[in-house]
Protein backbone atom coordinates (compact mmCIF):
# COMPACT_ATOMS: atom_id res chain seq x y z
CA UNK A 1 0.00 0.00 0.00
CA UNK A 2 0.77 3.13 -0.73
CA UNK A 3 0.49 7.07 0.72
CA UNK A 4 1.05 10.81 -0.34
CA UNK A 5 1.06 13.13 1.98
CA UNK A 6 2.19 16.96 1.65
CA UNK A 7 5.38 17.48 4.56
CA UNK A 8 5.37 21.12 5.37
CA UNK A 9 7.48 23.65 6.87
CA UNK A 10 6.73 27.00 8.13
CA UNK A 11 8.42 27.31 11.83
CA UNK A 12 9.63 25.37 14.16
CA UNK A 13 6.58 25.13 15.97
CA UNK A 14 4.14 25.38 12.65
CA UNK A 15 5.29 22.20 10.39
CA UNK A 16 3.77 18.52 10.36
CA UNK A 17 7.13 16.43 10.84
CA UNK A 18 5.52 14.84 13.80
CA UNK A 19 3.06 13.55 11.31
CA UNK A 20 5.68 11.91 9.17
CA UNK A 21 7.86 10.67 11.70
CA UNK A 22 5.03 9.19 13.22
CA UNK A 23 4.37 7.10 9.75
CA UNK A 24 7.97 5.84 10.05
CA UNK A 25 8.03 4.37 13.30
CA UNK A 26 4.94 2.40 12.22
CA UNK A 27 7.08 0.83 9.57
CA UNK A 28 6.49 2.85 6.79
CA UNK A 29 9.32 3.59 4.23
CA UNK A 30 10.43 6.74 1.68
CA UNK A 31 9.55 5.80 -1.90
CA UNK A 32 10.36 9.49 -2.82
CA UNK A 33 10.32 13.04 -1.90
CA UNK A 34 9.88 16.42 -4.75
CA UNK A 35 10.13 19.76 -3.86
CA UNK A 36 6.94 21.58 -4.30
CA UNK A 37 6.95 25.39 -4.74
CA UNK A 38 5.22 27.51 -1.67
CA UNK A 39 2.25 29.31 -2.60
CA UNK A 40 2.76 33.59 -2.08
CA UNK A 41 6.25 33.01 -0.70
CA UNK A 42 6.75 33.92 3.13
CA UNK A 43 9.60 31.25 3.62
CA UNK A 44 7.36 27.91 3.95
CA UNK A 45 9.04 24.75 2.57
CA UNK A 46 6.75 21.88 0.95
CA UNK A 47 7.00 18.39 0.10
CA UNK A 48 5.51 15.42 -1.56
CA UNK A 49 6.58 12.67 0.14
CA UNK A 50 5.43 9.14 -1.23
CA UNK A 51 5.27 6.29 1.52
CA UNK A 52 4.83 2.74 1.54
CA UNK A 53 4.33 -0.23 3.93
CA UNK A 54 3.77 -3.78 3.13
Amino acid sequence: MQKAIVVYYLTEKKNNLSDLNQLLQEGWKVVSQSAMSGAGGGGAVYSLVTIEKD
